[in-house]
């Protein structure tokens, strides 16, 4: 049986998943992969603040080549607004709307109705999780490490984020860039504003290095990624009252880098302007993800391929965009991201077009064939 795209998605929309999600979401997917000779394993990991979260396996074969698709089944808070329940999907018009219609339900159901379409040849596997949209702590880290556990390692993968940008097919994701995110705190000694001299007011420390942070010019872009930016996204000192010098400040710094860079390297040198403006500051960084790049070859030629005779049109290589778990996947084989369009995706009223769900069926479909030709 050949699952309807369409109503798949419908009922993978229907089951409310904010991240970490688990539950009623991954049982609307085992039960459409199970009939279609999948073996599905399903696996709990972590404890709050990031989990519990819920991950899935589901492999069917046994032989070579080995094709992986990943995603994820939880979505961002849907937010006040909707014109209907964000997560009581209504089709109006051309467009169906709901929660996790582009990022990313949409693209599971339409590689699910690709399979179906497909005999049972060489290996494919689901790599699916439930924390994408968190911190990806008990994610798909965890399903990479139960896949080497078990000697599942992919020839090739897509992700199945929303890549596409204007019109579905116009975008592949050949990598992305790398993100870390820096907070500070300046200290000092609080006091009277009349008695400075008995103070310390950490605020202008924290200030010039800041000022020197923001001049800095990481690099100039490549051919394949944008310049590396820092941005300073806060910047607080929670002081209600007029005449007291504050004891603490804090800023948190936000940094988007190429391949020119590394995660640890950026945080260190962030560390180290900090240390010789403001002394003694507290400075903690965490690496979200690396940059990666897939060079442009045998996969980016597979998809753009499928691309162009279903859709007619040659989808441009991008790096551009946040992050993804294409950065954990491409540590074990060659990823590439490809989806849905992304123009409502996290929004009020987020919505897929019923004809891209099943268009994008169609180039899953023979991006399968080509594998398994």
């Amino acid at each position: 049986m050949v699952p309807d795209v369409v109503e798949l998605t419908k009922a993978l929309i229907a089951a409310e998943s904010v991240t970490p999600a688990r539950g009623s979401v991954f049982d609307v997917l085992e039960a459409a992969l199970a009939p279609l000779g999948f073996t599905v394993e399903r696996f709990v990991e972590g404890e709050a603040p990031d989990g519990p979260v819920e991950n899935l396996l589901a492999v069917r074969g046994n032989t070579g080549p080995h094709f992986a698709f990943a995603g994820h089944l939880d979505v961002v808070p849907p937010g006040n607004g909707w014109t209907s329940g964000a997560f009581e999907p209504e089709i109006r018009g051309d467009l169906l709307y709901g929660r996790g219609a582009v990022d990313m339900k949409g693209s599971i159901a339409a590689f699910v109705a690709a399979v179906a379409q497909m005999p049972a040849s060489g290996t494919i596997s689901l790599i699916i999780t439930g924390d994408e949209e968190g911190p990806s702590t008990y994610g798909t880290p965890k399903l990479i490490e139960r896949m080497a556990e078990r000697g599942l390692k992919p020839d090739l993968c897509i992700v199945g984020e929303p890549s596409s940008a204007h019109r579905l097919g116009d975008t592949i994701k050949i990598g992305r860039r790398g993100s870390a995110v820096i907070d500070i705190v300046a200290i000092g000694q609080q006091g009277h504003v009349a008695y400075p001299h008995l103070a310390d007011n950490p605020v202008p420390r924290l200030v010039r290095a800041l000022a020197e942070i923001d001049g800095i010019v990481l690099d100039a872009g490549n051919a394949w990624f944008q310049p590396s930016n820092i941005e300073i996204i806060d910047l607080a000192v929670g002081n209600p009252a007029t005449n007291v010098i504050p004891s603490r400040a804090g800023a948190r710094i936000s940094i988007r880098f190429n391949d020119e860079q590394r995660g640890d390297d950026l945080v260190a040198r962030i560390t180290a302007i900090v240390e010789r403006h403001a002394p003694g500051a507290q400075v903690k960084g965490r690496v979200y993800g690396e940059a990666f790049l897939t060079a442009p070859g045998a996969l980016s030629s597979l998809v753009s391929d499928a691309v162009q005779a279903r859709l007619g049109i040659t989808p441009e290589l991008s790096t551009t965009g946040g992050t993804s778990d294409a950065r954990y996947l491409v540590k074990i084989c060659p990823v590439v991201e490809f989806g849905l369009v992304n123009a409502t995706m996290h929004k009020l009223d987020e919505a897929v077009a019923l004809a891209d769900l099943h268009a994008l069926t169609g180039v899953y479909a023979d991006v399968l064939r080509r594998v398994f030709a």
